[in-house]
């Protein structure tokens, strides 16, 4: 695998450099303070050795939080989350504001924080890493040529791409995956967009079903919605 540049892994070394600070720290300051009280004459030995017992005693109270560190350590060198990123994790979706041996912060989409601790971590899912897949159904009628809504769903596309404000964002042309279903009233087209980078993926959808439905009203190309027939039923006549 060649070697990263870039602001993304420019992000995993600050993020990974944050950490590591405040580990070291922590250590200095421990080293410090012993090497402090060995030159004031009082002896360490003593103040060790009860640390040893109270570490162990710890030890045994606190795995959940030794998991913690341990699961976060591993999920920084393996590089599965970094500030910035949309992550899902533990239920909870959405950006990682921060990373630290203990826990990894979320603000999800309605602006409320999550600190999820690294112990809770079985799987990671990453919706920001290299791009995304812009899935997008469209509904046509019974009468529509699909050859023809194929032919202007991949013009659209093409004009996107050609758009100085979305071209770099759609990493290749329209893939047509074909017809999805044959609904009760339309005939569902699937088509999709890669998109980069992948937080773009909604943004992408949605200016390109905005087009579509301006291209298939300039073309007469019916997007069908049910309608329901009411029939009103006649009153008996009097004798």
């Amino acid at each position: 695998m060649g070697r990263r540049t870039g602001p993304d892994e420019i992000t995993r070394v600050e993020t990974l450099a944050r950490v590591f600070r405040h580990a070291a720290t922590i250590v200095i300051v421990i080293v410090a303070g012993t090497l402090v009280l060995d030159a004031l004459g009082l002896s360490i030995a003593p103040i060790l050795a009860t640390a040893g017992v109270a570490g162990l005693a710890i030890g045994f109270g606190a795995q959940s939080l030794i998991k913690d560190y341990f699961t976060g350590f591993f999920l920084l060198v393996e590089d599965q989350i970094r500030e910035g990123d949309v992550v899902e994790i533990a239920g909870k979706a959405g950006l990682v504001e921060e990373v630290t041996l203990r826990y990894v912060r979320l603000r999800d989409g309605d602006g409320y924080v999550h600190f999820v601790p690294n112990g809770e971590i079985k799987l990671v899912s990453n919706r920001t890493r290299g791009f995304a897949r812009a899935v997008i159904d469209v509904g046509v009628g019974y009468r529509v040529d699909i050859a023809q809504a194929f032919a202007v769903m991949r013009e659209v596309a093409q004009s996107m791409r050609a758009d100085d404000n979305w071209r770099n964002r759609i990493g290749d042309d329209l893939e047509i995956l074909g017809v999805e279903k044959l609904d009760n009233s339309a005939v569902v087209l699937r088509v999709q967009l890669k998109v980069v980078p992948p937080v773009e993926q909604q943004n992408v959808k949605r200016e390109y079903l905005k087009r579509i439905k301006e291209a298939f009203d300039a073309r007469g190309i019916e997007i069908p919605f049910p309608q329901l027939s009411v029939h009103v039923a006649s009153q008996p006549t009097s004798r």
